[in-house]
């Protein structure tokens, strides 16, 4: 049916309430006006205007995260574009459904180098699952559904979309679509009669849980089919957050710096179930740990994505399926293993987790001990409790002394992208407003982006940000003195004076120096009316939890 014109830039917005989003991150720019003024008369998408694209593109993943629909930015071309392709990294290797506009030069003076101009298509070509640019208003519904299709099905990732300023101010009678549907495998009859045959000749099975777009019910089948068949659970590399790790079979986590308990599991496991996981390289200790192609143990890969299955490992039972749904299959399909003849293992693997997890007895360390204060969040904090953080040594601790009780809590890049932190948890203060939100940084992770405090104060974000203070880039710091000691080059870091950072954007703010201060300075904290920082200062000798340079 043919409707009243429309501008290209209410043809968008109308595309994008249509497929349900309710908020969209941005950096405004001249070169999307005409969106920026269809949003004045669609009060059911909100705004968020970022300090910084990078950080608008870091918010929208962590929505996407969050929600399982892609999280949407919009930047201005060239500087705006390049500033964002931070977040479009991050989705890429984090399977987040993310889409990222980004308004591009007129038609008319495409490929003279005009101001700004950046082919998009070249730039983003090998960052996102698909990169194209409308060059047509008429075409607006169906590049936006496609791009809502690709971003959420199979292995979902980020989408880009370059809208050539003067299309946006075309007129067109396009008519809408409808709203998108993703579309995701289960796995066949014959794909779980095998998976219950291999379970049945197993002695040291593994299960190791990783990937993205869980769901609720698939989360919790993951949990009722591991304690059913009495399997122990592995999380993938900043994957948490799949498996209450209070479960009686979860028993640790693939990360950096695995210790040897964790690696002798693998190593002696006959049954590898693989599932959502790519089993990237810092899951597998940069493959060394399962050395690819063939691994010694029995493999089942399942992951959404065909191309993914034997590009790496060559699985002996490949399983082509949405991890959620394989989940739920698996569960309500596979007879429980009678009398697993693995429960000792498993429980074995379990008593080792919790004997990793304990604060360890007091060292020679100075200032605030990050092993006490993680455990205090774990142990305190409401089981929804949203924590998230960036990239440096810092994480070591949270991803070790931290134990994640519910699905969506954990918004940690696994692409390794410093300044993370502190834009998701905004982004996850604002989608779950009545939930606790802590944002763990570095002193220089959180210097990326400490700007965003004032997006935090514009619009209402609530959450407690804890500055891990060692005046140092510790990750690279670390390498450093391994490889050239005490030959420091680079690695210093002279910060600001965080507390009146903080209080300059209105937020709470006090600094803690040591252990026992802690705990009374974060009840401070989440009890200020808006944000709130902590700095704390911390040994800088103490570069890990098990190591001091």
């Amino acid at each position: 049916m043919s409707i009243s014109t429309r501008v290209g830039g209410r043809v968008l917005v109308d595309a994008l309430r249509i497929h349900g989003v309710d908020r969209l991150f941005c950096v405004p720019g001249e070169s999307y006006l005409e969106v920026l003024d269809a949003l004045y008369d669609t009060p059911q998408i909100q705004l968020i205007v970022a300090k910084h694209e990078g950080a608008a593109a870091n918010m929208a993943e962590a929505d996407g995260k969050l929600t399982g629909r892609p999280g949407v930015c919009f930047v201005t071309r060239g500087p705006g574009a390049t500033h964002a392709s931070i977040g479009v990294h991050t989705a890429y290797h984090d399977s987040t459904p993310m889409i990222l506009f980004i308004g591009q030069v007129p038609r008319g003076v495409r490929g003279r180098e005009a101001f700004q101009e950046v082919e998009f298509r070249q730039m983003f070509g090998l960052l996102a699952k698909w990169v194209a640019e409308i060059e047509s208003a008429d075409r607006i519904p169906e590049y936006v559904l496609n791009a809502f299709q690709i971003a959420t099905s199979g292995r979902p990732g980020p989408v880009v979309l370059s809208l050539p300023e003067d299309v946006l101010a075309e007129q067109s009678a396009a008519c809408d679509a409808k709203p998108y549907q993703a579309v995701q495998a289960a796995p066949a009859e014959r794909d779980l009669a095998a998976l219950r045959d291999e379970l049945q000749k197993a002695s040291k099975p593994l299960l190791i849980v990783g990937g993205s777009s869980w769901s609720t019910e698939g989360c919790a089948a993951l949990a009722r089919f591991a304690e059913a068949n009495a399997l122990p659970v592995l999380a993938s590399f900043r994957r948490q957050d799949l498996i209450d790790n209070r479960h009686p079979c979860y028993a640790g986590h693939l990360s950096l710096g695995l210790p040897p308990f964790l690696q002798q599991r693998v190593q002696a496991a006959d049954l590898i179930i693989a599932l959502g996981s790519r089993l990237g390289d810092v899951t597998t200790m940069t493959y060394s740990l399962l050395e690819p192609p063939r691994i010694a143990a029995r493999l089942v890969h399942v992951h959404p994505d065909a191309e993914e299955l034997g590009s790496v490992y060559q699985a002996d039972l490949p399983i082509v399926a949405a991890p959620s749904a394989a989940a739920v299959r698996m569960v309500a399909e596979i007879p429980p293993v009678a009398s697993p003849q693995w429960r000792e293992w498993t429980a074995d693997a379990r008593r080792e987790y919790e004997k990793f997890i304990a604060v360890p007895e007091p060292g020679p360390r100075e200032g605030v001990d990050m092993a006490v204060v993680i455990r205090h969040l774990a142990t305190t904090l409401p089981a929804n409790a949203t924590i998230a953080n960036g990239a440096g040594n810092f994480t070591v601790w949270v991803h070790r002394f931290f134990t994640y009780k519910m699905p969506q809590t954990e918004l940690a890049p696994t692409s390794g992208a410093m300044g993370y932190g502190l834009p998701a948890a905004i982004a996850a203060a604002l989608r779950f407003p009545d939930r606790v939100t802590v944002c763990v940084a570095g002193d220089g992770d959180f210097l990326m982006y400490p700007q965003e405090l004032a997006t935090a104060a514009q619009y209402g974000a609530r959450l407690v940000v804890l500055v891990v203070n060692n005046g140092m880039y510790g990750t690279i710091r670390m390498h450093q003195e391994r490889r050239f000691p005490g030959r420091v080059s680079g690695t210093g870091l002279a910060g600001p004076d965080f507390v009146k950072l903080a209080q300059s954007f209105g937020a709470y703010a006090e600094r803690v120096e040591t252990t026992d201060a802690f705990a009374p300075a974060f009840d401070r904290a989440l009890a200020a009316r808006g944000s709130a920082v902590l700095e704390l200062r911390v040994d800088p000798n103490q570069i890990t939890p098990d190591r001091r340079i």
